[in-house]
């Protein structure tokens, strides 16, 4: 570890869950509790988001037949791993998150006239913000000890049309979630802080 993380408030082995954690292709034949679905959304749902907006909305597709139907729209290398996964969830953008700013801002209901008066800007302010939400989502599946592989590897026109007709809603990441088991193959690479970051 480096020295700045020996000043954080979690221990190495946190930081490690949360960060170093290997995307995973692969999981162990073990379920995916009703309760441990609850704690993802509890956890993933705190994340700032602009005017605590919270235009993510999650739909956990089990085992069965709407998993299959979900599979027939990822690309074909994706296939066996949203198959074999003990669950998966599609991360989609509720686009009528800006008609319910009395819910999520009840101090200031009047904000969401902005949006109401713009499509373009509530379209683009929601899907920033579910995708800000998204990384949410990563991290408390993480936390919680499990792995999670998102994917933008599919058809999500398909997927819109399949498995989220009728709703107001827009897929955009699927994630397959369980206990992982360790990829056979060495980690990619990352970029160095100094080939990713500017001071300005």
């Amino acid at each position: 570890m480096i020295d700045t993380v020996t000043q954080a408030q979690l221990t190495d082995e946190d930081l490690h869950l949360l960060f170093n954690t290997r995307t995973v292709s692969e999981f162990e034949d073990v379920e995916v509790t009703e309760d441990q679905k609850r704690a993802i959304y509890e956890l993933a749902k705190m994340g700032p988001t602009a005017f605590n907006s919270q235009p993510l909305h999650v739909v956990w597709v089990e085992k069965g037949e709407n998993r299959d139907r979900l599979v027939s729209h990822m690309m074909t290398g994706n296939q066996p791993k949203t198959s074999g996964a003990p669950l998966v969830a599609v991360l989609a953008v509720d686009t009528k998150w800006h008609h319910k700013f009395d819910k999520f801002l009840p101090a200031r209901p009047q904000m969401g006239q902005m949006y109401l008066d713009n499509p373009e800007l509530a379209a683009s302010t929601g899907r920033d913000n579910a995708f800000i939400q998204v990384g949410y989502f990563v991290m408390a599946v993480r936390a919680l000890g499990l792995a999670a592989g998102p994917m933008t590897g599919f058809d999500p026109a398909g997927v819109d049309e399949d498995l989220l007709a009728g709703t107001d809603l827009n897929s955009l990441v699927v994630v397959n979630i369980g206990k992982g088991v360790d990829p056979a193959y060495d980690r990619s690479p990352r970029y160095a802080y100094e080939e990713s970051t500017t001071t300005l």
